[in-house]
């Protein structure tokens, strides 16, 4: 015992004097967090993360730190200023994403989000073609998103004005806008292999950030042999990739029948085109985990962003109020909203905006990874080295908001009431990584948020003074279970 108690003793010493050395070698590291063996600078987050812990950690050692998960650098860049410096002018040095273990044994460097080079640049400049194709119009996956609202309004009218938890609902109708998008189809709430799919993406994304998830990034060589969270997260990702690979071969089977109409249809198409090109990167292997990657950025974002919508309206009547008279002096015909009619709402459509803003769904932006040495704001950042944007710090930035802690929608309207684009708005990212389906979810948000709110009034039920705020954090930051009553305005709807 006593020979092994100097034998880690000694490791220690070793592992403290190299990373001594490597931090003299490099002075101008930004600073940040004490470095511990093993575990890095992982302790300074303590047990429980807040949606303010980078924040904090920000202030004490400014807009670019440095800390380590394990002997991994990771640069954790905030400030609207910086995060710009990073997204937008280093965009090419901070392309790439980080090969951890846990990422690697789920997407295998496979499909869009996880990937990284060749293969990253063809199936993101895919993705980005087919988005469009899919997007506005009546050809287009706007009228399915109209009918998904519908959907959604009936379901809220069964209600008949009682407290209820709107979670599963809204979690259905955007599971299925991706079913819509990727397959072509949506299926029905109680089809037992949808809720299967609801449920392995569910479980798959509330361990994205968690302890387990983390133990594994730190010590994946002990976690691989261990039971636990971890093995069932990746039992979850490859049970959407087997749902994903059944419709892939459905659609095989019909390919030839009609012409592309959903994000399988296209990348078919685009195989064979490419069957002849020998860099051609487009298989059923990328394709399985391109339509993963939509349900993982797709799904728990707007999801989130409309259960925080919904929250905010009741806890703020005033504002609700505003909203339901714009849309009442605007439109009076019982037909769903489309997404043009947005440049008629100036104030509804600043309200969405303020919504993301205010209540952004992700703890911070997704990590990217340095591809050479970098200096940046007069720091030195390594090749290899893990760079988190704090796209929350940019959207809660003093410099940039008039009252960045408070909910504004005026943030986004000019002195005569006219919506206002702002450069500090990002909450799909910026540069080379931004969200691929940024245009989707803008379109998504607009309809089910303009439709739900011309539908009903969203009171706080009885007894209930204001519906809590206080969010549970992870990789994404949600609200807790809340019941609020969706009280029909008019018979109409």
């Amino acid at each position: 015992m006593i020979m092994l108690g100097v034998l880690i003793a000694l490791l220690t010493c070793l592992l403290m004097f190299h990373f001594l050395r490597q931090r003299s070698s490099h002075k101008s590291y930004p600073p940040g967090p004490l470095w511990l063996p093993i575990i890095g600078s992982v302790w300074r987050l303590g047990f429980k993360l807040y949606k303010d812990t980078a924040l904090k950690i920000s202030k004490q050692y400014g807009n670019i730190l440095m800390g380590w998960l394990g002997s991994v650098p990771v640069v954790a860049i905030s400030g609207y200023e910086a995060v710009i410096e990073a997204l937008i002018n280093h965009s090419e040095d901070f392309d790439e994403r980080p090969v951890t273990p846990f990422l690697k044994a789920f997407a295998k460097e496979r499909g869009i989000i996880m990937s990284n080079g060749h293969i990253w640049k063809q199936q993101r400049k895919f993705g980005l073609t087919t988005m469009r194709k899919l997007g506005l119009g009546n050809k287009g996956i706007e009228p399915q998103i109209e009918e998904e609202a519908h959907q959604l309004v009936e379901t809220f009218a069964r209600e008949k004005g009682r407290p209820f938890d709107p979670m599963l609902a809204i979690s259905n109708s955007i599971c299925n806008l991706i079913c819509a998008v990727a397959f072509g189809h949506r299926f029905p709430a109680e089809d037992k292999e949808f809720i299967k799919l609801m449920e392995a993406n569910d479980y798959f994304l509330r361990f994205l950030g968690s302890i387990s998830h983390i133990s594994y990034e730190l010590f994946p060589w002990i976690m691989e042999r261990l039971p636990g969270p971890h093995k069932k997260a990746l039992a979850s990702a490859e049970a959407v990739l087997s749902f994903a690979r059944k419709e892939i071969e459905k659609h095989k089977k019909y390919h030839a029948v009609h012409e592309p109409q959903d994000f399988i249809d296209f990348y078919l198409l685009q195989m064979k085109k490419s069957k002849n090109d020998p860099t051609s990167t487009y298989n059923e292997d990328n394709l399985a985990q391109c339509i993963f990657d939509l349900f993982i950025a797709g799904t728990e974002t707007t999801s989130l962003t409309l259960r925080w919508a919904l929250l905010l309206m009741a806890n703020h009547p005033d504002i609700q109020d505003k909203v339901h008279k714009e849309i009442e002096d605007v439109l009076e015909s019982s037909q769903l909203f489309r997404y043009q009619d947005q440049k008629k709402l100036p104030y509804t459509n600043a309200v969405i905006h303020e919504i993301q803003r205010f209540q952004y769904i992700l703890l911070v932006g997704l990590a990217r990874q340095c591809s050479k040495d970098v200096n940046m704001c007069g720091f030195f950042i390594p090749k290899g080295a893990l760079v988190v944007p704090d796209l929350r710090s940019a959207l809660n930035d003093p410099k940039q908001w008039e009252t960045p802690e408070k909910f504004n929608p005026n943030h986004f309207l000019d002195k005569d009431g006219h919506f206002v684009k702002r450069e500090a708005f990002l909450p799909f990212g910026a540069g080379s990584r931004a969200c691929l389906g940024e245009q989707l979810a803008r379109i998504e948000l607009f309809i089910f948020f303009a439709n739900l709110l011309r539908a009903f009034t969203f009171q706080l039920p009885e007894g209930v003074k204001e519906l809590n705020t206080d969010p549970i954090v992870g990789a994404s930051v949600a609200p807790r279970p809340y019941k609020l009553c969706a009280v029909p305005r008019n018979s109409s709807s």
